[in-house]
C-alpha cells in the first residue's frame, strides 16, 4: 500500500494504490501544469457548498471577469451560492491582478500598498484564491476540510494534485488547501488571458492604432498632473507609455464615495451603515486612520466593468468623472443619475482632500477623458462598449 490519505479521521482511509486501481488511472492531459489545473479549479462548481457556483460565476471571462448576473441587488453586489446571501462590496475584475504587489506598509510613503480585495485583506493572489470558497456570502463551504474532501473525491483533481504537488499533500488539510490556492493563483499569474494588454491604448504604443484627437486629448489630460489628478493614483510606473501600465498605484484612499442607500436597504443594513474599508484588514491592527479607505482599482477595462466604486453606487463611467470633478467645480452640482445634489461622503474624517484637488474640467474635457478611458478596453471586450 502506498501513502494513505491522512487528512483527518473524518476521511475514509483510502490508499493511492486503490486510487490507481479505479478510473483514476488515466494519465493527465499532455502539457498539464499548475496553471492549467488552476484554470480547471477556477471553473469547478463542486468547490461551492450547493455545487452551483465557481470562481467564474462572479468573474465571467466573457465580460472582463466581473459578475454580470441579474439579481435583486441590480449587480451592485454578487449573489452567493445559497441564492439568498449578498456581499456588501462590488465585485472587481480579476484582470491584471498579478501586477498587484503583496499587501505591505511602505515605510517611505507611510502608506499601505497592495493586497487583494477592496481592503487588501488577502496578502496576495494565493491567499485571495482561498477566501471565496469559505465565505458564507460567496461559495459557502464550511471549512477547509470540506473543500479538501471535494478535491479528493474528484478523480481528476486528486490525480492532478498528487502529480503536481506530491502525494504528501494529502497528509494535512492545510497542504491540500494551500495547493488549491497555489494552482488558482498560478493560473492568474501565468495565463495571458488574465493580462492580455490588447487594448487600443496598447496598440497605439506599438504603432498599430492611431488615437483620435479626442482620445489624445484625454490621454494628455490624464497624465498631466498640472491639469488633473488622475495619474496621482492611477499610474503605476513613473514614465508615460510604459507597456505594462495597469493604471493603479495600489494604495488606499477615501475619495468621498457616498453611501449606496439602495444597497443598504437591499441588504437590510442599518441606515447609518459605514463600510470600514481598509480598517477591516486585520494587518492594519485596528488603525482607525484607515477607516473608509479603499484600494485604487485598475482602470483597464473600466468602461465595461460597471457599476463603480466599492459599493456600486454609480452606474455610468461619466458619472464617476463628474463626481470627481465636483470637488473642484462649482458647476457640478447634481448627480446625473439621481438628479439630486451629490451626497456626502460615506465617511468624512479620512477624506483625501489634498489628493482630490485639481483644476475644474469643462464638459469637453470630460468627454476627452471618457474617450481615453474607453480605449483601455481589451480587444475581447470592446463589443461591450457603449
Amino acid at each position: 500500500m502506498r501513502t494513505v490519505l491522512a487528512i483527518s479521521s473524518l476521511f475514509i482511509a483510502t490508499s493511492l494504490q486503490a486510487l490507481e486501481s479505479e478510473s483514476r488511472t488515466e494519465l493527465p492531459p499532455q502539457g498539464m501544469d499548475k496553471a492549467m489545473l488552476g484554470q480547471i479549479l477556477f471553473f469547478d462548481k463542486t468547490l461551492s457548498f450547493h455545487g452551483n457556483q465557481n470562481c467564474a460565476t462572479c468573474h465571467n471571462q466573457d465580460h472582463a471577469f466581473i459578475d454580470v448576473r441579474d439579481n435583486s441587488a441590480e449587480r451592485m453586489v454578487s449573489l452567493g451560492d445559497d441564492l439568498k446571501s449578498f456581499g456588501k462590496r462590488n465585485t472587481q475584475t480579476m484582470l491584471y491582478g498579478r501586477y498587484v504587489p503583496e499587501f505591505h506598509f511602505d515605510e517611505k510613503l507611510k502608506e499601505y500598498v497592495g493586497g487583494q480585495f477592496w481592503d487588501g485583506r488577502a496578502l496576495n493572489l494565493q491567499e485571495q484564491a482561498g477566501k471565496p470558497p469559505l465565505d458564507p456570502l460567496e461559495m459557502g463551504m464550511p471549512d477547509q476540510l470540506s473543500v479538501a474532501k471535494r478535491l479528493w473525491q474528484s478523480p481528476m483533481h486528486s490525480r492532478l494534485l498528487t502529480q503536481l504537488y506530491g502525494a504528501g499533500i494529502w497528509e494535512k488539510v492545510e497542504t491540500v488547501y494551500a495547493s488549491m490556492e497555489d494552482a488558482i493563483a498560478t493560473f492568474q499569474k501565468e495565463k495571458r488571458l488574465l493580462a492580455p494588454f490588447s487594448s487600443k491604448y496598447d496598440k497605439s504604443l506599438k504603432g498599430e492604432y492611431q488615437l483620435t484627437d479626442l482620445e489624445q486629448q484625454g490621454k494628455t489630460l490624464f497624465f498631466d498632473k498640472n491639469q488633473t489628478n488622475c495619474s496621482n493614483c492611477h499610474q503605476l510606473h513613473t514614465e508615460v507609455d510604459h507597456k505594462e501600465e495597469t493604471f493603479s498605484n495600489y494604495r488606499y484612499y477615501n475619495i468621498g464615495v457616498p453611501s449606496n442607500k439602495k444597497l443598504i436597504a437591499h441588504n437590510q443594513l442599518p441606515e447609518d451603515f459605514i463600510d470600514n474599508g481598509l480598517l477591516d484588514n486585520p494587518r492594519v491592527n485596528g488603525d482607525v486612520n484607515q477607516k473608509g479607505k479603499f484600494k485604487v482599482p485598475t482602470l483597464r477595462n473600466v468602461a465595461v466593468t460597471a457599476p463603480y466604486m466599492h459599493n456600486g453606487v454609480f452606474n455610468e463611467l461619466r458619472t464617476v468623472l463628474l463626481f470627481l470633478d465636483h470637488f473642484n467645480n462649482p458647476e457640478r452640482k447634481l448627480n446625473p443619475e439621481t438628479k439630486q445634489v451629490w451626497s456626502e461622503a460615506e465617511y468624512h474624517p479620512t477624506l483625501a482632500k489634498d489628493d482630490l484637488k485639481a483644476k475644474p474640467l469643462t464638459d469637453q474635457e470630460i468627454d476627452a477623458l471618457e474617450a481615453f478611458l474607453k480605449i483601455l478596453t481589451d480587444e475581447r471586450y470592446e463589443k461591450w462598449l457603449k
